[in-house]
């Protein structure tokens, strides 16, 4: 007796909910991320093997490169803001809820105190004109004209009041840099009491990577 055949329907999948998920996290990853702003400043690190990744907040840079010239950068939109109000306040320049608003967009900067607000006005590609930025003054620690070391204090300070911790400072220089420039930013830093910092390396190998040497007495 002949088998009797079982007519197969055709298999159909409806990836019309894959699809909407899909968009969604999409739209979800566009609207979140954080465009990458040019470096005010570009070095070439010196290369290390060490692999200590760098903090995502709470975290001062100072870039050295250029012939001495020294950049100041601080991860966090609001320590950024406290730490303008402080210098505001330090330095008699008053700035507008606007300008504040934008200085709290600028992750790094290298102008004297009273250029800031001129570069504060400019757009993200004018202030990433290489030679735009003299870098910031750093003479003395005994007055104003060290703005560096006011910088780092403020920024510091309004992490302490935003957070209760300290802030991590780390250095980054270009590899062909002179050490007294850099020397220059670690007396910096010990005139503050601070004697532990990272210095910004990258990988060996030519492999770019945002990494760090450990703590440094």
């Amino acid at each position: 007796m002949a088998r009797a055949k079982v007519k197969r329907a055709s298999t159909v999948i409806d990836m019309t909910a894959m699809c909407d998920v899909s968009f969604l996290l999409l739209t979800f990853f566009v609207l979140t991320a954080t465009a990458r702003q040019p470096e005010a400043l570009e070095v070439d690190t010196p290369a290390s093997v060490t692999q200590v990744k760098i903090p995502d907040d709470k975290l001062g840079m100072v870039t050295v490169g250029d012939g001495g010239k020294l950049f100041f950068g601080v991860k966090g939109p609001q320590i950024r803001t406290r730490m303008l109000e402080i210098m505001s306040e330090k330095y008699n320049i008053q700035f507008s809820e606007e300008e504040v608003a934008r200085f709290s967009l600028m992750e790094e900067f290298g102008v004297p105190m009273h250029n800031l607000k001129q570069l504060i006005a400019m757009d993200m590609e004018q202030r990433a004109t290489r030679g735009l930025q003299p870098g910031i003054p750093n003479d003395t620690t005994n007055n104003l004209s060290n703005e560096m070391f006011h910088w780092i204090h403020s920024a510091r300070t309004a992490t302490a009041a935003l957070y209760n911790e300290q802030m991590r400072i780390s250095i980054k220089g270009d590899a062909n840099e002179k050490y007294p420039d850099i020397k220059k930013v670690i007396d910096i830093l010990q005139d503050q009491n601070l004697n532990r910092f990272s210095l910004i390396t990258k990988l060996k190998g030519g492999i770019e990577g945002i990494e760090v040497e450990p703590d440094t007495e």
